[in-house]
């Protein structure tokens, strides 16, 4: 949990942009961070959210490697070319998104690059914020192999048929019936996307299905309750949540 480490306890870390090979096997960029002095160690993909892939997905990769992960977060928009954080996400709104599908398969081969490290305790999660919530959940009912599965905030995972794109051609509350992970969603009952009536339909279908979840909703939130370089930023619902974040992963992944 948060503060809980001993004092004379070593802690360190790398934390470094690689190459890996993405879908297709086409190289992308991604973040790479894992703790030093540790014989084995439990691995995240953190699918970055649509501000980009940006230095606040950094700063978390290492938060989560404090305490005792391998984080790897792939530039899933690496195929609109490079620039700041903001301009790579313009370019990708011009665009449309970039498809569930070409996602997956980042995230797919994000959790083959994390196993393969000789370090790896062979448990891999998923986590993401806003759109990268979205992708969380689709991944967690549909890419094989993700052992616990973390939403927070995702907007879009409940979506009415005139919401559908291209890029986003199912609703991924369709494929809930193969969610194949024990779920945890964080959530603000003041959010706009997901709305307090969406995450009631999701867990509606999730309690249906019999699947093995846990939801955290907070009065006095909106989206992004952990964005503290934004004013959406809620100290007290962010510290409690991250505090229930980490006790999920550690009893799944550890």
């Amino acid at each position: 949990m948060w503060n809980s480490f001993q004092t004379d306890a070593y802690s360190g870390m790398l934390a470094e942009t690689v190459a890996i090979p993405g879908r297709g096997n086409v190289p992308i960029h991604a973040y790479w961070s894992r703790p030093l002095g540790v014989g084995s160690a439990p691995s995240l993909v953190l699918i970055p959210h649509m501000p980009g892939w940006d230095e606040w997905c950094r700063e978390t990769a290492r938060r989560f490697t404090e305490h005792g992960y391998a984080v790897l977060c792939p530039n899933i928009y690496e195929e609109v070319g490079h620039g700041t954080p903001s301009e790579v996400a313009q370019k990708s709104m011009d665009r449309g998104g970039v498809p569930d599908d070409d996602v997956m398969g980042d995230v797919a081969a994000s959790l083959s690059f994390l196993r393969a490290q000789p370090t790896s305790n062979g448990k891999v999660g998923v986590i993401g914020m806003c759109s990268g919530g979205r992708h969380t959940f689709l991944a967690a009912c549909t890419v094989p192999g993700i052992d616990a599965a973390v939403d927070c905030w995702g907007g879009g995972v409940v979506c009415p048929p005139e919401q559908l794109t291209p890029a986003r051609p199912v609703a991924p509350i369709d494929y809930a019936e193969d969610l194949q992970c024990p779920l945890l969603g964080i959530f603000g009952n003041e959010d706009w996307n997901p709305s307090k009536e969406d995450v009631d339909v999701l867990e509606a279908r999730l309690r249906e299905l019999g699947k093995e979840y846990e939801f955290h909703r907070y009065d006095g939130a909106t989206h992004g309750i952990w964005y503290y370089h934004r004013p959406l930023y809620r100290q007290g619902p962010a510290m409690d949540s991250f505090d229930k974040t980490l006790e999920f992963l550690d009893r799944h992944l550890k």
